[in-house]
């Protein structure tokens, strides 16, 4: 299947994430931030030319166009992809490295992550996964039932497992996400990891779980806010990302008016991480 590569040029932080944000609206799924330069992906079957036309003329922005075939895709990412290191945010030391298989481990790291992206989204560079992944370094996920809603690359349904989760139910709806994940997880030599093709949030266990990753955007969170409670229990922490910052008031009151509470709210490069759970 062939991709349009969108190439736009950026003036500040605050236009990435706010193309980001609405380029997720139209089905654009996989992005490489630079200094002054985002380019963003989508299906060429899902391309639409007036959408993206808005999009530009509302940020005051200037794109090109590129088509990649499937087999370039990789070439492509090999050689722009740097490794990155997760330091746990309470005791400095080295948590998490995320890298590809043609890097070297790190020795000092705690969980070794090997992550090949193929137009999927979540390889830790975009401050929504790094967020997630430093909250997830301070909960104790041994023995533990989780749901990874919007599981992409499947980067934190790997990280739940290496961590001690013995089900991680990691769900998507795009087959192109679902082989990634799939291909990233025998990678990381993990079995615990049942993957679910969906557009909603969903179980396929008898239990509750008891964390639930939700790390997409702000529109397909509040549609599915009903279904990610009904997934939990009383207790269960749900740790939501994908919102920007101007969006915190909404965000909020939707979930409270959801019967769960919310524990912290911390923030980095304009995007939101919510940390909630289940009354």
């Amino acid at each position: 299947m062939r991709h349009i590569e969108v190439s736009f040029a950026t003036e500040n932080n605050d236009q990435h994430e706010m193309l980001i944000a609405m380029l997720d609206q139209i089905d654009y799924e996989g992005y490489e931030e630079n200094e002054n330069n985002i380019k963003a992906f989508i299906k060429e079957t899902l391309f639409n030319r007036s959408l993206l036309d808005e999009v530009a003329t509302s940020l005051n922005s200037v794109y090109e166009l590129r088509i990649i075939e499937e087999e370039n895709w990789n070439a492509n990412w090999e050689s722009s992809f740097d490794p990155i290191l997760l330091l746990h945010p309470e005791t400095n030391n080295p948590f998490a490295f995320i890298r590809a298989s043609f890097h070297e481990p790190s020795p000092l790291s705690v969980h070794d992550l090997i992550i090949t992206p193929k137009m999927s989204f979540g390889t830790g560079h975009h401050a929504t996964t790094f967020q997630m992944m430093e909250q997830m370094s301070m909960i104790d996920f041994e023995g533990l039932h989780v749901i990874d809603f919007g599981t992409g690359t499947g980067l934190l349904a790997i990280l739940a497992e290496k961590m001690g989760a013995t089900l991680i139910e990691a769900i998507d709806n795009d087959d192109w996400s679902i082989n990634n994940a799939i291909e990233n997880i025998e990678a990381n030599h993990c079995s615990k990891i049942k993957i679910i093709k969906a557009d909603s949030c969903q179980s396929n266990s008898n239990s509750k779980a008891d964390v639930i990753l939700a790390n997409i955007n702000l529109n397909i969170i509040l549609a599915n806010l009903d279904n990610i409670v009904n997934c939990g229990r009383p207790g269960t922490t749900i740790l939501f990302s994908g919102i920007l910052i101007e969006d915190e008031a909404q965000i909020c009151l939707s979930l409270k008016g959801k019967n769960l509470n919310i524990n912290s709210v911390g923030s980095k490069n304009n995007w939101l991480l919510i940390n909630c759970s289940i009354i």
